[in-house]
C-alpha cells in the first residue's frame, strides 16, 4: 500500500507534552462496531463486558540516551537493543565523527566502544568496566523521551515517573508502552470489580518504534526487531478467556504485536520467547486479539497503519478528524483510544 494514504496534517499544539493528572482523567475515544463516541479513561470498566481481559506489557525504560566524546568531538547515543550482556545497539547522533574502534567517553566513569555499524547507519556499543550496564545507565543515562516531545521541552526529574507505566517491571526498552500510562491502582481495582481481570507480558520496545517509514509503499519497509516473552501460564490464561467468551484486550500497540507474533492461524495463543518485526498493516486477519486500546500515533507510522489495519483506513481517518477538532491530546504523553471492531 502507499505510505500516503496514512498521512495526515496534525496541529503542532496537539502534541501532549505532560501526561493528564491524575492519569486516568485522561480523554478516550470510542470506536465499536456501532458508534464512535467521547470518553474518559475512568469509565473504561462500562465500556467493557465481565470477562474480558486486558493485557498490559510490564518492560521497564530505561535510561538509555547517552551524551559524551570521542576527542573533540561531541557524539550523542540511544541505545535500542540490547545484543549482550555489556553490549547494545545504539542510534548515534554524529556518526560521521565515529569509526569502528573508536571509544566514548560518557562521562560519570562510563566509556564504551563502538562496533559492528550496520546498514541503518546503527553501531554496536561495548560497555567497559564489570558493573551491570543498568548501573552505567542510571549514572550517566537520561530517560529516552521521544522526538516529539524533546524537541519541544528538556528531559526532567518528572518525566522519571511520567514515563513509566504502574506495572514496569522488566528493565530493558527504550520507549514505553504509552497506553499503560492512562493506568492507575483505583482503575485497574474498578476494573477487577466489573470483572474484568488483566494480565502482562514483555516486549522491550525500542527506538526504532519512532522511525518514520521512508519507503513510498510499505512492502519495502523493514521493521526493526524487538524481543518479547508470552510464559505458559499466560498464553493458557488467555486461551481460556476467549474460550470462555470474554475479549481478549491488547493494551498498547506492543501488547497487540506480540500477541500476534505468538498466536498461530488456528488463532491459539503460544508460549514465546524471542524477536518479532511484525509489521501489521490493512489486509492482515487478526488471530489473538480482540480490541485494542491505544494512543493516537503519527502520521505515515507503522502504528497509525496498525489500527487501520484492525478498524479499516476510512474509519480511523474520521476517528483521527474528529480527535484533532475536538483537541485531543496526541502521542506519548497524550489521550487514548478504545478500538472495539
Amino acid at each position: 500500500m502507499q505510505v500516503d494514504l496514512f498521512d495526515f496534517e496534525l496541529p503542532p499544539e496537539r502534541i501532549a507534552l505532560r501526561p493528564a493528572s491524575p492519569r486516568d482523567a485522561a480523554r478516550m475515544l470510542l470506536l465499536d462496531a456501532a458508534e464512535t463516541r467521547d470518553a474518559i479513561v475512568s469509565e473504561l470498566p462500562t465500556c467493557l463486558r465481565p470477562g474480558d481481559c486486558l493485557v498490559f506489557n510490564d518492560t521497564r525504560v530505561i535510561p538509555a540516551q547517552l551524551e559524551g566524546t570521542r576527542g573533540d568531538a561531541r557524539i550523542g547515543a540511544t541505545l535500542h537493543k540490547r545484543e549482550g550482556p555489556r553490549r547494545w545497539r545504539a542510534f548515534i547522533r554524529n556518526a560521521k565523527r565515529l569509526r569502528e574502534g573508536d571509544a566514548i567517553d560518557f562521562g560519570s566513569g562510563v566509556t564504551a566502544t563502538a562496533s559492528d555499524r550496520a546498514a541503518d547507519g546503527s553501531f554496536a556499543l561495548n560497555f567497559a568496566g564489570d558493573e551491570p550496564v543498568e548501573l552505567l545507565l542510571e549514572r550517566a543515562g537520561r530517560m529516552p523521551l521521544p522526538p516529539y516531545i524533546a524537541a519541544k521541552r528538556p528531559t526532567d526529574e518528572r518525566d522519571a515517573d511520567d514515563y513509566q507505566t504502574m506495572f514496569a517491571r522488566e528493565a530493558g526498552a527504550v520507549a514505553a508502552p504509552t497506553a499503560a500510562l492512562h493506568f492507575t491502582p483505583g482503575l485497574l481495582a474498578a476494573l477487577e470489580a466489573a470483572g474484568i481481570g488483566h494480565a502482562t507480558l514483555t516486549l522491550h520496545v525500542g527506538a526504532g518504534t519512532f522511525l518514520p517509514v521512508k519507503a513510498d509503499d510499505t512492502a519495502d519497509h523493514a521493521m526493526h526487531a524487538e524481543w518479547g516473552r508470552i510464559d505458559a501460564a499466560t498464553a493458557d490464561r488467555l486461551n481460556a478467556v476467549r474460550a470462555g467468551g470474554g475479549r481478549v484486550i491488547a493494551v498498547g500497540t506492543t501488547s497487540l504485536r506480540l500477541i500476534e507474533s505468538a498466536a498461530g492461524e488456528d488463532k491459539v495463543i503460544r508460549p514465546f520467547e524471542g524477536d518479532t518485526a511484525i509489521f501489521i498493516t490493512p489486509g492482515y486477519r487478526f488471530r489473538g486479539i480482540d480490541g485494542l486500546m491505544t494512543n493516537f500515533h503519527l502520521p505515515r507510522s507503522t502504528l497509525f497503519m496498525l489500527v487501520s489495519a484492525l478498524m479499516g483506513l476510512e474509519r480511523m481517518q474520521a476517528a483521527y478528524a474528529h480527535a484533532i477538532a475536538d483537541g485531543y491530546r496526541f502521542y506519548s504523553y497524550g489521550d487514548a483510544s478504545l478500538l472495539l471492531p
